[in-house]
Order: C-alpha cells, then sequence, then structure tokens
C-alpha cells in the first residue's frame, strides 16, 4: 500500500501543518492535552478494521477473540486506577457516556438537576440547545456572584424545590474542588440520583490530588484525553460495594437486572452500535501509562502550575473567578482590563498561544464573544514546562493582552513562543 504521504499528498500536507502548529505553539486549552506516540499509534492500527458489536464474550461478529482481550486489559486498567468495581470502555466520547447515563437513570420529562453552562457546567449536562435539555426538565445551580463557588445550601434548597429525579456534578469551567460527601447527602435527602461527570478532572482523581467521586457516586463518567492524557473517547465507572439502586425488570424474566448489565444496555445496543476498538486500544495504552508512578508525579506538576499561573495573573492585575484554582484551569474574567473573551482568544493566537474564549459566571457578554478565557495547564505540563516556564507563559500573555492589536508586538511573543517550545520538543516526527 502507498504511504499516505503518496496517496494523498495535499491531507498529509494539513497534518503536517497541524503537527508543525502544536510543537511551536503554547497549547492551554484546559480540555487538550499530548497523547504519547504509544497511544497514536495504537489509534492508526489494524483495530480500526474490525467490527465487534456487543461485548468480550457475548460478540454479534466473529473473530473477536483478540479484540476481546484489547477491551478486557482497558476494563482491568481502567479499574485499577479508579478503584472501581465495573467499567465500560466503549464510550465514543464523554457525550456517548453521558447520553447512556441519562438512558440509564431517567425517562423523558424527568427532572435533573446540574450545574448552570453559564457558571460553568457542561452543554451535556442540560443545556437547552442539548439533547439533554430537549428531553428532560433540566434545572439549575450555580456559582455564587461573591466568591464563585458553589454553596451546598443552596444546592440543597433547589434540590428540595424541583425533586429531581438525578443530580449531576461535574464541569467544564469550574476551578474548585468538589464536596462529594456533601452533594451524597443532598441526593439522600431528595432521594435522587448522583452521576459525577469527572471528564476535565479524571487525571487529578486517579492521582488522588482531588478529591474521589466514586464511593459517593452512583455513577461517575469520564472523557479518555484531557487530564488522562489519552485517545478522545469516553467510560462508564461505578465504585467498589455499590448500592444496586437501579432495580430495572427485564420484561420477559421479571428479573431483577443489576447495575452492570443496565448500564452495559445503555451503551449497547441503546446509544452506539459498534465500537471503536482501534480507539478502546489506545485507551488500554493511555490507562496503562496512568497506573506508571510517573502519572502521579506529573498530575501533582499539573496542579502545581495551574496554581503558579493563578498566583501571575493575580500578580498583574487580572480577576479570576473564585479568586484562584485547586485543579488543572484558571478562569480569567478581563472586563477590568477592558477586553472581552474573543479578542483576547484572537490575539493570543496569532502569538502562537492557544486558549478559548469562555463565559464567566453573571457574563454581560455572548456566548460568541464572552468576557473571560479559560486556562488550562495539563498540555504544556506534559512537554516539561514547570513553574518558572509557567511565569514566563503568563509574562507573554499579559504581554499580548496589553496591546492585542500590535502586530509588531504579537510577533515578538510568538517568537519567544517558539524558542521556548524547541526547547521542550514535543513530537520528533513528521506527522503523526
Amino acid at each position: 500500500m502507498k504511504s499516505l504521504q503518496e496517496q494523498d499528498p495535499e491531507l498529509n500536507k494539513y497534518l503536517e501543518l497541524e503537527t508543525e502548529r502544536q510543537n511551536l505553539n503554547f497549547e492551554l486549552i484546559a480540555s487538550e492535552n499530548f497523547a504519547s506516540r504509544a497511544t497514536i499509534e495504537a489509534m492508526g492500527s489494524v483495530l480500526t478494521n474490525k467490527y465487534a458489536e456487543g461485548y468480550p464474550g457475548k460478540r454479534y461478529y466473529g473473530g473477536c477473540e483478540h479484540v476481546d482481550k484489547v477491551e478486557n486489559l482497558a476494563r482491568e486498567r481502567a479499574k485499577k486506577l479508579f478503584n472501581a468495581d465495573w467499567v465500560n470502555v466503549q464510550p465514543h466520547s464523554g457525550a456517548s457516556a453521558n447520553a447512556a447515563i441519562y438512558l440509564a437513570y431517567m425517562k423523558p420529562g424527568d427532572t435533573l438537576l446540574g450545574l448552570d453552562l453559564a457558571h460553568g457546567g457542561h452543554l451535556t449536562h442540560g443545556s437547552p440547545v442539548n439533547f439533554s435539555g430537549i428531553t428532560y426538565n433540566a434545572q439549575f445551580y450555580g456559582v455564587e456572584k461573591k466568591t464563585g463557588r458553589i454553596d451546598l445550601n443552596i444546592v440543597r434548597e433547589k434540590a428540595k424545590e424541583v425533586q429531581p429525579r438525578m443530580i449531576s456534578i461535574g464541569a467544564s469551567a469550574y476551578t474548585r474542588d468538589f464536596d462529594y460527601e456533601g452533594f451524597r447527602d443532598i441526593a439522600n435527602e431528595v432521594g435522587a440520583f448522583l452521576w459525577m461527570d469527572m471528564a476535565h478532572t479524571a487525571g487529578l482523581i486517579a492521582a488522588k490530588v482531588l478529591n474521589d467521586p466514586l464511593p459517593y457516586s452512583d455513577v461517575v463518567t469520564t472523557t479518555t484525553h484531557k487530564t488522562l492524557r489519552g485517545p478522545r473517547g469516553g467510560m462508564i465507572l461505578v465504585g467498589k460495594d455499590h448500592e444496586n439502586r437501579l432495580g430495572v425488570v427485564a420484561p420477559k424474566s421479571g428479573r431483577v437486572k443489576n447495575i452492570s448489565e443496565v448500564l452495559d444496555s445503555a451503551i449497547f445496543p441503546g446509544t452506539q452500535g459498534g465500537p471503536l476498538m482501534h480507539v478502546i486500544a489506545a485507551k488500554a495504552v493511555a490507562l496503562g501509562e496512568a497506573l506508571q508512578p510517573d502519572f502521579i508525579q506529573y498530575q501533582k506538576q499539573v496542579k502545581l502550575n495551574a496554581k503558579k499561573m493563578a498566583e501571575s495573573f493575580i500578580e498583574r492585575g487580572y480577576s479570576l473567578v473564585s479568586g484562584g484554582t485547586d485543579n488543572h484551569l484558571i478562569l480569567v474574567d478581563l472586563r477590568n482590563k477592558g477586553l472581552n473573551g474573543k479578542i483576547a482568544e484572537e490575539a493570543l493566537d496569532r502569538a502562537g498561544i492557544t486558549v478559548n474564549k469562555n463565559m464567566v459566571p453573571f457574563d454581560t457578554e455572548s456566548p460568541f464573544v464572552t468576557s473571560g478565557i479559560r486556562i488550562g495547564t495539563p498540555a504544556l505540563t506534559t512537554r516539561g514546562f514547570k513553574e518558572e516556564e509557567f511565569t514566563e507563559v503568563v509574562r507573554l500573555i499579559d504581554k499580548v493582552l496589553q496591546k492585542p492589536t500590535d502586530e509588531s508586538n504579537l510577533a515578538d511573543v510568538k517568537k519567544s513562543v517558539q524558542e521556548m517550545c524547541k526547547a521542550f520538543p514535543l513530537y520528533n516526527f513528521t506527522t503523526v
């Protein structure tokens, strides 16, 4: 067979350009990271050819004896990493995993109580433009204007008022840790299921540098990229010795299904067809990497770097939502600098610094403009950046934002960015 470069030079060129961008830019989007070469190789393997509908030992296709071992390996590694009793590694994405949770635990019209997207929540936790907000009665709790933090007393009152079938925790732009025991108490008080979506913080949780949701949650979902540093995909997990409160009765036998059967069925055939076996193989690689001792040190450094960034921004007069961070990200409110997120994102991008514009709580701008930017440390920490380098990263961001329309200024910053990136090489191959 011809190589990609020979067969499709146009596409190959785009891959080369993207590899160059990743090599020479500061990647600061909080939901992005750099997968290892081994993970990338597994995802580009011959397993992309294999259909494997069903589960190991119970497939609807022949020839699955090897992919069964791959999936079981991924499941066992995930169980060990998170001290889980049961895992499903088939979800194509975090959103796919979340869709299965709704199917398993709720009926259309049931009430969900989750963190408001405008306050740092997630699209699939009840946003009115998402299936979760269209199909279910989505109600929200938020952060307090003064502190930028969740007040569980207010969450409790909201839960009593709306009587949810399920309470969701998890966020895409919340900079503090969660009190899972407190949320469990609220869920018990109103008779709700408790679901944690740890997509952003899974790696930090695995390394035990953040609180662990598994002992308190009925079910947990996650992505496998972000802080886990794996391929793009999802997982569902249940903690050890967790009470089975679903009580779903099988229509023919009358037998009460256990939680693993219900959740497995919610993925296949409930919301997905054939699993992506090449991605599951890549998940196994990344989970194996996460079980190594250096992964814990990496996560500790992710957190230290975020703390240093927060301190450096505050020293330069920036306003941070919640006043700092407990995890891998910070949320910068730019209004006191006379800027909005759109202007900041575009100027930083021209200088080789990749962030995303982001709503801040009680924002006065539209989601297409926003008043803030979201910044995360996982990707640059993977490159080897530590506190000293992140202090310099903040200096360069500040230099851009002081003169966001000065192209000479942006060019100077971009030169500095590329020099730092070359000192911390990422991928030493032309294309991935």
